[in-house]
């Protein structure tokens, strides 16, 4: 019954756009409330159709409310807020498998936002608040929620180690320092770690420096490659043309030396012609004349003499 109410709570405090629990309350003329950001934003997008509607009833209003906070209604959320209800108003804000659960809830865990060094432990947003509030928990060093919480502890003496020893390179902590690790290059574990971010962020710094230059080794090759690319383009060219002409001035040559030997022989071989032409007209004149005796001989009739 009071996992019930609990859900009825959070539907009724919750605004309808944003599906969280209200934050600066207003309610507008059909009774509906939302938070003041999420209908402002609502209403601006419809500025220019110069309606504005609920969302939920959409019910219009000519001219745009005028939007007054809720008192009433904020503290009602203020003290739901309090009691826990808000962490609950959402089922993401319950630790799943991979989260890090509150070592104070009772029931279904709420996610940690914070674990405690000193305590070890961690603490939902609201079973976080005396760590903000009670002086004597106000100097627990707080950091992000972490599971292995008993490894920042000493196994020998069962302190928080907060010192780190660069003769052995580990964690320690302020026993260690005066028992084995006495004598060693010991700092503070937070300046240990500023010094490492600042090593860090250098080693980073000359890595893209590096890059860059590379980047600019790799495109003066590519420019370098491309201009060799056109030299031998260039030089190819050159090469077919040496080798056009050439074959041009071979061709020109043997057609020059045939014409050398050619034209002095052209006299001669018009007279052969000649001869051959007239040799094979008079034969044909020859063979014309023949026939036609033989023909003329056997038309010739001579008339037949009767001797009495």
């Amino acid at each position: 019954m009071a996992q019930k109410g609990d859900q009825l709570d959070r539907e009724t405090f919750s605004c309808s756009i944003c599906l969280d629990l209200l934050k600066d309350p207003v309610a507008i003329p059909c009774g509906h409330s939302y938070c003041m950001n999420c209908i402002k934003s609502f209403w601006d997008e419809e500025d220019e159709k110069k309606i504005h509607s609920c969302p939920q009833c959409r019910q219009t209003f000519t001219p745009r409310p005028v939007l007054v906070k809720n008192t009433m209604l904020a503290a009602l959320v203020e003290k739901l807020k309090k009691t826990g209800l808000q962490a609950a108003a959402a089922d993401h804000c319950y630790a799943g498998p991979e989260d890090v659960a509150c070592d104070v809830c009772t029931g279904r865990k709420l996610k940690a936002v914070k674990s405690c060094l000193v305590c070890l432990a961690s603490y939902c947003e609201n079973h976080l608040q005396p760590h903000y509030e009670a002086a004597p928990l106000k100097k627990h060093k707080l950091v992000e929620p972490s599971e292995k919480l008993q490894e920042n502890i000493c196994s020998r003496h069962d302190e928080v180690m907060k010192m780190f020893c660069r003769t052995d390179q580990q964690c320690i902590c302020y026993l260690c320092s005066v028992d084995e690790h006495k004598g060693h290059d010991t700092v503070s574990a937070a300046a240990e770690r500023t010094e490492r971010q600042r090593e860090l962020q250098l080693s980073r710094q000359e890595i893209q420096q590096r890059i860059q230059d590379r980047e600019k080794d790799v495109k003066l090759l590519r420019q370098e490659v491309e201009a060799i690319n056109g030299s031998a383009d260039e030089k190819r060219r050159s090469d077919v043309k040496q080798q056009i002409r050439s074959q041009q001035e071979t061709e020109a040559g043997r057609v020059k030396d045939l014409c050398d030997v050619t034209v002095p022989l052209l006299p001669l071989l018009l007279l052969l012609d000649v001869s051959i032409v007239l040799r094979s007209l008079f034969a044909n004149a020859s063979k014309t004349s023949a026939e036609f005796r033989t023909k003329s001989r056997e038309t010739i009739c001579f008339p037949e003499f009767h001797f009495l």
